[in-house]
């Protein structure tokens, strides 16, 4: 009887080992299929993002690749933003919580947090959200940086049902893509900063190529004119017809003497080689020589010119031939386009700064007065969609030059380039069949 109870014991503890083993065997073979599907995971996560140049796909595929393979409830990645110091979802795979997609989180306002994922470090617990989009859900969650050795760019948040946990190997599993997500990142964004350093080379060699032609053809017309010219009165004994020749002649050459006088202008003034010599004028009696020239100019179009200048304008301490290059390109820009019986109008002004309007000249709060110089033309209104490009080099407004007076399509460059010389500021309005140029300058700065 004795014996037979031993062995009944022997069998029980037997059958205990033996279950004991297959549990630890069960266990283990599950622990080696999860170690092979996480394996598995990481090479095709690792291998889709790799390839990938598209920062939006690699957190995509990260995102919907760890959710499924974990079968949590949600999967959140966040992008840094290290200048505002905030956390942007940008990607999420969920089941069943609300979306939070597109949310920021200021990183200052969960400190602890984030102040361990700055420093590289992952970490799960327990959290209950009190938050209208997942409100009063308890969750198990894990947080790890996407993180380079060179800094964190974001992070990835996986939420399990508040008796879940994250084991070892599953923690180790986000890690590595993590890792994995934030070397692919990196790569797409050098080769998004290649591709827009390249967009911009290939911009300003259109830019260099586009200058060089107007040049090279702005340069040939007038030369060719003169050649011509020059032919003919060889050719022709007639001395009124040779008078005439002799005119184009002058005219040609006066054009290309004023078109490398503004190329020559242009480039001082855009590498900072122009100097700038102040003297003390007095507006009142500065302004009328300027104005001179175009007397006959004006009469002869059949145009009107008013001057208006303020009584109380003081004294101004300016670089006198910029700011008079600046004057003249303007009248002569006005002249051009203003249509006999049109009326051109210069006005100059003294104005408080507080006294400016929103879509004046922007006011400089560091100079409470300036001096106002307007000049308008009417007859003509830029459309504006056009208004923009109307100080750059060589640009003509399609259509615009009705009496195809020509010019070398630098004048409005080099105004805006001489304001800038000078400490000033311009801007253009134009509508009701009127345009006005401003430019103002700070009195106690000039």
């Amino acid at each position: 009887m004795q014996l037979l109870t031993a062995q009944v014991a022997i069998s029980i503890e037997n059958a205990a080992l033996y279950t004991n083993l297959e549990q630890q065997v069960q266990e283990r073979t599950a622990q080696l299929q999860q170690s092979l599907t996480f394996e598995a995971t990481l090479k095709r996560i690792t291998d889709r993002v790799r390839d990938s140049l598209d920062e939006n796909q690699i957190l995509e595929t990260t995102v919907q690749e760890l959710a499924q393979v974990l079968g949590v409830m949600c999967c959140d990645a966040g992008i840094y933003d290290s200048e505002h110091k905030t956390s942007t979802i940008c990607y999420e795979y969920r089941t069943t919580v609300p979306s939070v997609r597109g949310r920021t989180f200021q990183m200052d306002d969960e400190s602890a947090i984030y102040a361990q994922l700055l420093q590289g470090r992952s970490f799960q617990f327990c959290f209950v959200v009190q938050e209208a989009s997942r409100l009063k859900h308890q969750f198990a969650m894990l947080t790890c940086p996407i993180r380079d050795n060179k800094s964190a760019l974001g992070d990835l948040w996986l939420f399990k049902p508040k008796e879940g946990t994250f084991d070892e190997q599953e923690v180790r599993l986000v890690q590595q893509v993590a890792n994995q997500c934030a070397i692919a990142i990196r790569q797409a964004r050098l080769y998004q900063s290649a591709q827009t350093q390249v967009q911009a080379l290939e911009e300003l060699n259109q830019l260099k190529d586009d200058f060089l032609s107007t040049v090279s053809h702005e340069l040939r017309t007038p030369i060719s004119n003169m050649k011509m010219a020059i032919y003919m009165l060889k050719q022709i004994p007639d001395p009124e017809r040779q008078q005439r020749y002799l005119n184009i002649l002058q005219s040609e050459c006066a054009r290309e003497v004023e078109l490398i006088n503004d190329l020559l202008d242009l480039q001082r003034l855009l590498a900072g080689n122009k100097s700038f010599e102040p003297e003390i004028i007095q507006l009142q009696d500065w302004i009328p020589p300027i104005l001179e020239p175009f007397d006959e100019r004006i009469q002869s179009r059949q145009q009107s010119l008013q001057v208006t200048l303020a009584p109380d304008l003081p004294l101004l301490t300016t670089d006198p031939a910029s700011l008079g290059r600046i004057v003249s390109e303007l009248l002569n820009n006005a002249c051009k386009y203003t249509p006999p019986e049109g009326q051109i109008t210069v006005n100059i002004d003294r104005v408080e700064n507080s006294q400016m309007q929103d879509n004046q000249v922007p006011a400089a709060a560091c100079f409470p007065s300036s001096i106002l110089i307007q000049v308008s033309n009417s007859g003509v209104e830029i459309p504006a969609e056009e208004l923009p490009r109307i100080f750059e080099k060589f640009y003509r407004i399609p259509g615009s030059d009705r009496w195809k007076q020509g010019g070398t399509g630098l004048g409005l460059a080099l105004v805006q380039k001489l304001v800038e010389h000078l400490g000033a500021e311009i801007c253009v309005e134009s509508t009701a069949n009127l345009t006005c140029f401003i430019v103002k300058l700070p009195i106690e700065q000039i």
